[in-house]
């Protein structure tokens, strides 16, 4: 689930003005939200990740030098029905046995408005690592109170890119869209 995961795309802050060179920003789960929503015939499921932990490093002065991390904790996953979240934890869909974490990684950082920049980087979700691009918009400033918030958005994932299929009969009979679209708000505060 394209995590604009990855969540981890918001080095674009070290595109502020308001930031100085070298600071670290950590994301804060309890203000952030990584989500994702999948179509299965006339409905959407929607979903989130409940834990992940991500850091921003900002060099102002060169912002093609800032990066972006994000682990999220694939068996945190929460579509609001309990039978459905073992269902993808299982060894058919995500098999958090032997794939716990989602990872994303920039790669490069480009700004594209004042307040608005790309995140290239690799995206490493049960096995398979793609790159993808976040589209990252500033909501807050970084301000006095060290704490900034982001907006992120991605085109929407292949699921079948990352081996992340049912079984054929299932996939066959559930209406289930090969797309995901990921929802992504980061607020980040400055680390002491």
């Amino acid at each position: 689930m394209r995590l604009r995961s990855l969540v981890a795309t918001f080095a674009i802050a070290a595109l502020s003005p308001a930031a100085s060179a070298n600071e670290t920003y950590k994301f804060d789960p309890s203000g952030s939200t990584i989500g994702f929503s999948v179509h299965q015939f006339l409905g959407t499921t929607h979903g989130k990740f409940m834990k992940f932990i991500g850091k921003i490093e900002i060099d102002r002065d060169h912002p093609e030098n800032s990066s972006v991390t994000a682990q999220i904790d694939v068996r945190s996953i929460d579509t609001r029905i309990k039978k459905r979240d073992d269902h993808l934890r299982s060894a058919e869909f995500f098999n958090v046995e032997k794939f716990p974490q989602m990872i994303f990684k920039s790669r490069s950082v480009k700004r594209t408005g004042s307040e608005s920049g790309d995140i290239v980087g690799d995206l490493t979700m049960h096995g398979v690592t793609k790159p993808i691009t976040l589209h990252v918009k500033l909501l807050t400033p970084i301000s006095d109170t060290s704490r900034t918030r982001w907006s992120v958005m991605t085109d929407p994932i292949n699921r079948r890119d990352f081996n992340l299929m049912f079984a054929p009969a299932t996939e066959s009979i559930s209406g289930i869209s090969q797309s995901v679209a990921i929802n992504i708000e980061i607020e980040a505060k400055r680390a002491q």
